[in-house]
């Protein structure tokens, strides 16, 4: 069973209906005891960085995730939920991350004039092998909805980059930790072959 951390972010239904799509058992839930026993989480998020860390705080969820991560079990942030595993954002000053991950996050430069927030589809390079991209091919559209984006202080942990304005890493992999600035549940056949890879992330685990 893959647990979907419910903390009233706008995605959470359409990561659950692709989830189920694909077969598999999943849990919406803010329960502590669901979440530690999934096989795999997934963290998904639309919104303010500092919004989110709030409802994470009330529902004390972020010892939790943090619990959760530390079992070794594959995690997954999507979209926000990739931002806020990472220590601060430019969006929310003086709020800090779950700091999960070593990174900020940056505004996208508005001097490019390209329109932010940046919505659309995009290509992914892959810098050094990921397994959430297995079996994709370098090139690959993906569909991104973020005003911000992540600079990985290390840069070992970037599986796929893509370019809008700046360059973006828009998927890391450290350890069982995985994270995707776009959002697989709304890139088509791509974003599924990407979902079902996280599937066999946590059979394999």
């Amino acid at each position: 069973m893959i647990a979907i951390i419910d903390y009233d972010a706008g995605n959470i239904k359409s990561v659950e209906k692709a989830l189920l799509y694909l077969g598999q058992e999943t849990a919406a839930s803010r329960d502590p005891d669901t979440i530690l026993g999934a096989d795999g989480v997934v963290l998904p998020g639309v919104g303010a960085f500092g919004d989110a860390m709030g409802k994470l705080e009330s529902y004390g969820l972020v010892p939790v995730i943090r619990q959760y991560v530390r079992s070794g079990k594959p995690f997954l942030g999507i979209c926000l939920g990739l931002q806020l595993l990472f220590e601060s954002s430019e969006e929310s000053p003086g709020v800090e991350g779950l700091g999960i991950l070593r990174g900020k996050i940056l505004r996208l430069p508005g001097e490019t004039g390209l329109k932010i927030p940046h919505i659309g589809w995009n290509d992914l390079k892959f810098p050094r092998p990921g397994r959430l991209f297995r079996g994709i091919e370098e090139g690959a559209y993906v569909y991104f909805v973020h005003s911000y984006y992540l600079k990985a202080e290390d840069g070992g942990i970037v599986t796929a980059t893509s370019e809008y304005g700046a360059s973006i890493h828009a998927s890391v992999e450290q350890d069982n930790v995985f994270a995707c600035q776009f959002h697989p549940e709304k890139s088509s056949d791509v974003g599924l072959k990407i979902l079902r890879n996280f599937i066999e992330v946590t059979e394999e685990a």
